[in-house]
């Protein structure tokens, strides 16, 4: 282990302690899967499948293959949680408790809604094959990923801090799609997630800004390293069934961006935003390392945007991919 970083990690248990409530729900405030689901007490929970079924009828196909590899990423939750508890300064398993083991529980506890809730409107709405789907989430677990971080936490929340504001794109982004096809009520609880990462997305900025603060010069050598390399997602290995390792994801990304789901440049804006919420171009009393570094993730946006303004919609794949998930749509078929 680094001692610095052990040491820091260490420093800010009060601090993260305290700012605990402000950025995880209280118990009494706590949404659940079951507050957007059927009651199938009774019969009006089965006339709420209908309507359900309903409006997932009217959802285009690519819209639907998006919502899936969404829930897919979802349910992956057990590697993202293992990833962190092996990062310097928390407690893994809870034995000696710290505050850094706290909060990693109470996130999991908190993210572990969004794949049970994404799941249970998909098993609910008939158009697809929940079989197919389980194992995509089965070999996703099975396989696992490296998300290049190792055991540092400064890289940790880099890409934390990325991949929540990633994912309330995403989820926000298939909120507006299914509003626009009249599916109110998907549109309603993906908004909901959206709400929780973007809550993350605050905390995790919150603990990088703190470190960054206390150990700058590494700090800043680590949001560089993980920029440098580029933010893998979490799901980079997605495979459906007889795939290849990341031939699933591939596809799945392809149509989230032919979608305005997520893209190359929601990419380029995500980091602009936290390059700016960290202040990066203003940091003093840096190593010469450190300066470099600087001078590179001044750089890098602008970079970034030329390339993609360049190529333009040439970068767009619009191959028309098929995924066992989907079943065919019975709307369509009788349009």
């Amino acid at each position: 282990m680094n001692p610095t970083r052990v040491e820091v990690m260490t420093s800010l248990e009060g601090f993260i302690r305290d700012a605990m409530p402000s950025l995880l729900k209280a118990e009494d405030d706590y949404w659940q899967p079951m507050d957007f689901s059927p009651d199938l007490s009774s019969e009006e929970g089965f006339e709420a499948i209908r309507e359900l079924q309903a409006e997932a009828r009217e959802l285009p196909d690519e819209v639907m293959t998006v919502l899936i590899g969404d829930m897919v990423t979802e349910e992956a939750l057990p590697s993202y949680s293992s990833w962190i508890a092996k990062l310097d300064g928390f407690d893994g398993g809870g034995v000696p408790q710290n505050s850094w083991g706290d909060w990693l529980r109470r996130w999991t506890a908190e993210e572990n809604r969004h794949g049970d809730l994404l799941n249970r409107w998909l098993y609910l709405c008939g158009r697809v094959n929940m079989r197919e789907i389980e194992v995509t989430v089965q070999n996703l677990l099975s396989d696992g990923g490296d998300v290049q971080t190792g055991a540092d936490p400064y890289r940790a929340f880099v890409y934390t801090s990325f991949q929540e504001i990633a994912t309330n794109y995403s989820h926000r982004n298939v909120a507006a799609l299914a509003k626009k096809a009249g599916a109110e009520h998907l549109g309603r609880l993906c908004r909901f997630i959206a709400g929780d990462e973007s809550r993350h997305a605050r905390a995790y900025k919150l603990f990088y800004s703190k470190v960054l603060e206390l150990d700058t010069n590494e700090a800043l050598l680590a949001l560089h390293d993980m920029i440098r390399r580029n933010i893998m997602m979490p799901a980079m290995n997605m495979r459906e069934r007889g795939s290849e390792m990341g031939d699933t994801f591939k596809r799945f990304a392809a149509v989230a961006e032919r979608n305005g789901v997520y893209t190359r440049f929601d990419y380029v804006e995500i980091l602009e935003g936290l390059l700016r919420h960290w202040d990066i171009e203003h940091l003093k009393g840096l190593s010469p390392e450190a300066e470099k570094a600087q001078d590179y993730l001044g750089n890098i946006c602008a970079r970034y945007r030329k390339v993609l303004e360049r190529q333009g919609d040439k970068l767009i794949d619009h191959t028309p991919y098929e995924f066992t998930w989907l079943l065919p749509n019975t709307a369509e078929a009788t349009s």
